[in-house]
């Protein structure tokens, strides 16, 4: 499982010209899955981005998690994050088929990733 976080302001995906997703201030991650991974490290890795300190605190040090500011999750599956670049044409054997990775994708709505905006700050 491979994932590209972005902490930010505001966030939103759009299909087109419809908005599906949208956010104010958390995280924009980018989400790639691979044959091999499980439930057990897609719980590993929303814990340690919901976990991440990098928003600031009253006295503007890198001290907050997502839960502290209030903030949101917008997660967006990315299976180009697996791609073999070795030629001019990339390939995309290593992410994982549909067949794996939707199931797991979609555990993006369990209470693991959704507990990140119901913590106690």
């Amino acid at each position: 499982m491979r994932a590209v976080v972005t902490r930010v302001s505001s966030a939103s995906v759009s299909i087109d010209g419809a908005t599906v997703g949208a956010i104010g201030t958390g995280f924009l991650v980018l989400l790639g899955i691979g044959p091999n991974d499980t439930q057990a490290q897609a719980e590993k890795l929303a814990d340690k981005i919901c976990g991440l300190r990098v928003f600031a605190d009253e006295a503007g040090k890198m001290n907050l998690n997502l839960a502290a500011v209030g903030g949101a999750l917008l997660v967006v599956s990315q299976f180009t994050l697996y791609a073999d670049i070795k030629s001019r044409r990339p390939g995309f054997t290593k992410a994982a088929p549909p067949a794996v990775a939707i199931p797991l994708y979609e555990q993006r709505e369990s209470k693991r990733w959704k507990i990140c905006h119901f913590l106690e700050k």
